[in-house]
């Protein structure tokens, strides 16, 4: 048994495995709600490097999903067939995004989710099954992609619910919306998603925006309260990044002392004890970029630039388009969605203080990567891992609640899981769970050398 920081409350440590891995923000929140990851699988061989430095008891298969079986993954990693507690991922959301150019069912990765489906029909049996995508997956060929979803885990004997999260509804100072699926093998568990904590606000404006999210979290920036109101203001960009060190544009460093002590709530649960900030480096713009973002006020955009300095393309644009392009943060607001590159011209990513883009520790901090988390690989590795990444508080809000379902499940109504309302929702009990260190009983939180990647598994 493990302590959980609750007087008279222990949780017994979990188990993870997850496919399309990333560099580990859905695994981060799973393991802070006590689920050790013991082995996931990547294509990306960057991505998979920063997974096994800091988780490096997990068993790494890096390869193609449609090589892996169920039969490797339990000869490599000493799993029996039906003690994996939960199977978590994400598969490429490419194909299914409403921004991909062209969207087809015939996208050989929007048919990948069949091999997550495969591995658990093969044998792989865990007790719940956790899948990570974009919206815009509800809305493909008409909503057959969704359905295939749910009849390949329902051939495999799972039960299948999902729901459309933000991540600022959870505490992530950022506005992330995505689709999970939640799936048990479980007759007697009552399917339902965390309701938010926070309240936020941008609207869903995609297909399933108003009749798969929570709704009631969104707000009116005039009117943001409601009476009897138990949701918190979102957090915003100062809250999450106001005391990393000033650095020059395309400077920094992969670890240096850190300067302040933490200014929020937020930074005090992503800092822990962290003695060492790492990834603190952000990437060099042009001459004419840096020309650019000395015009743009915090929380402003393109159309503060002067006409003749704007990319020819943005000269003919209306004032309407590309609203987030060539932006500065707004410190008290909340961030857009953090990408795979913190370009100029793909949205806000000015620092709002400091002329600049976003270092990868600011973008992984507003992702609500802890900064133990280290990134591993090139600059640009390193943007890309915390863009495709899930929110880690996100991740844990799900897991917190899916332990209280595991417990409901073997115990019946207990103090430390979650009291059930209806089949839709649920109210966690927020003890601080935060980015706990695991013990002894758990996997420990270990560094290889640099670039060491561990052993990988060949199958």
């Amino acid at each position: 048994m493990e302590e959980t920081g609750v007087p008279g409350v222990q949780r017994r440590r979990l188990t993870s495995g997850a496919f399309f891995a990333g560099a580990g923000g859905l695994a981060i929140g799973f393991y802070h709600a006590g689920f050790a990851p013991v082995f996931f699988n990547e294509i990306d061989r960057k991505a998979a490097q920063t997974f096994s430095y800091n988780f490096p008891s997990a068993t790494a298969f890096v390869c193609p999903i449609q090589e892996l079986t169920a039969q490797h993954i339990r000869d490599a990693s000493a799993r029996d067939a039906e003690d994996l507690d939960v199977m978590i991922g994400g598969p490429p959301c490419q194909g299914f995004s409403i921004n991909a150019p062209v969207r087809s069912d015939s996208d050989p990765r929007n048919s990948l989710f069949r091999h997550y489906a495969r591995i658990v029909l093969e044998g792989l049996r865990p007790k719940f099954i956790v899948m990570e995508n974009v919206p815009g997956l509800m809305s493909l060929d008409e909503g057959k992609t969704l359905h295939a979803v749910i009849a390949a885990f329902a051939q495999a004997g799972y039960r299948v619910t999902f729901h459309i999260l933000n991540s600022a509804h959870y505490g992530v100072a950022e506005e992330r919306w995505r689709l999970f699926f939640i799936g048990t093998r479980l007759a007697e568990v009552d399917l339902s998603f965390p309701v938010p904590t926070h309240y936020s606000f941008q609207r869903p404006n995609f297909t399933g925006g108003r009749s798969h999210t929570f709704t009631y979290a969104v707000r009116n920036v005039i009117q943001p309260f409601l009476a009897d109101d138990f949701l918190l203001p979102p957090v915003s960009v100062a809250e999450a990044i106001s005391d990393l060190p000033a650095i020059p544009m395309g400077g920094g460093a992969d670890e240096m002392d850190y300067s302040l002590l933490p200014q929020s709530s937020y930074q005090r649960t992503l800092r822990q004890d962290a003695q060492r900030l790492y990834n603190h480096e952000c990437a060099a713009v042009s001459p004419i970029n840096i020309e650019r973002m000395h015009y743009v006020k915090p929380g402003g955009s393109w159309r503060d630039i002067p006409h003749a300095i704007l990319p020819k393309g943005m000269q003919r644009a209306h004032r309407s388009d590309h609203t987030k392009r060539y932006g500065r943060l707004d410190p008290s607001g909340v961030s857009g969605t953090i990408l795979t590159k913190c370009d100029p011209h793909w949205g806000t990513f000015f620092h709002y203080e400091q002329d600049r883009v976003i270092s990868v520790r600011e973008a992984a901090r507003i992702q609500s990567f802890p900064d133990w988390f280290r990134f591993t690989g090139s600059k640009s590795d390193q943007y890309r891992q915390v863009g495709n990444a899930v929110p880690p508080l996100l991740a844990q809000a799900i897991a917190e609640h899916i332990y209280g379902l595991l417990q409901k499940n073997e115990i019946g109504e207990d103090a430390g899981g979650t009291t059930s309302y209806g089949t839709n929702v649920s109210y966690r009990i927020c003890y601080s769970l935060r980015f706990r260190k695991a013990d002894a009983s758990g996997v420990a939180i270990g560094h290889k050398s640099d670039g060491d990647i561990g052993e990988f598994v060949k199958v």
